[in-house]
């Protein structure tokens, strides 16, 4: 276990994340909202940041490409779909690509619901997975440029990672989600443990991130669609509609 996550808060909500290299003092970067808090724990600690990596191409995951690449001379990396979208952009990864740079080694899997273009970075070695806007601690990002289909895939795509993988999202919205959670699935216990948990974090000014899949398996509503009892609450029939129905609730939470 070579790499170091530390977990950078920026704007309103936004967490980035700075996967780093202790034994060469390197950097990625991932989804860099804005440069100034980034720059402040590079700076402090001597790290070199090498690489940029972004999920998607909303500017709450952008907004310090430019600054970050100007100053460290980093490389910006994403998905090849949003090369046109994605500020800076050097290095156009594909779908099931395997990026790697010296220690770095992170696997890419296409995701989109939130966005067309959003991709994952798995770093499968140290089992860390930066989903971004797709998958949220207890949620999922709405949907805005796919459909209630593509995002179902992508969500049993992430189902199907090691349960241990921890997870790192875009937001801290854990405790509004698991309000939502709970809502409809009253008769979880592993959720009201974990609302616990969440709760004392936050206390503490701690961030609820990460996750693990496995967590999110137990208690993660939009993983589970395909719950039966789940399916009797919403007056659903099938996993898409209970998904679909679950997301319009949630949109209107």
């Amino acid at each position: 276990n070579k790499m170091q996550v530390e977990i950078i808060r920026c704007l309103k909500d936004n967490y980035s994340y700075l996967v780093i290299d202790k034994q060469n003092k390197l950097a990625c970067v991932i989804d860099p909202s804005e440069a100034k808090p980034i720059i402040n724990f590079l700076e402090e600690k001597n790290i070199n940041l090498k690489f940029i990596l972004n999920t998607h191409h909303h500017y709450d995951h952008v907004g310090g490409n430019s600054e970050l690449k100007k100053k460290y001379n980093a490389k910006v990396v994403g998905f090849i779909g949003d090369k046109d979208r994605i500020p800076e952009i050097d290095i156009f990864l594909k779908d099931r690509e395997i990026w790697k740079y010296e220690n770095f080694e992170s696997k890419i899997f296409h995701i989109p619901g939130h966005t067309s273009g959003h991709i994952c970075y798995n770093f499968f070695k140290d089992k860390l997975l930066f989903t971004g806007d797709t998958l949220f601690s207890l949620g999922c990002g709405r949907i805005f440029e796919g459909t209630y289909e593509q995002m179902l895939n992508s969500l049993n795509l992430l189902k199907t990672f090691p349960e241990h993988t921890k997870i790192y999202c875009g937001h801290e919205y854990t405790l509004k989600n698991s309000e939502f959670c709970l809502k409809n699935d009253k008769e979880n216990l592993k959720l009201k443990e974990k609302i616990i948990l969440i709760k004392e974090k936050l206390n503490h000014g701690a961030p609820t991130i990460p996750s693990t899949i496995k967590e999110e398996l137990e208690c993660n509503i939009f993983l589970r669609s395909d719950n039966k009892l789940i399916q009797k609450n919403l007056n659903t029939s099938n996993e898409l509609d209970t998904f679909s129905k679950l997301r319009d609730l949630k949109d209107i939470f």
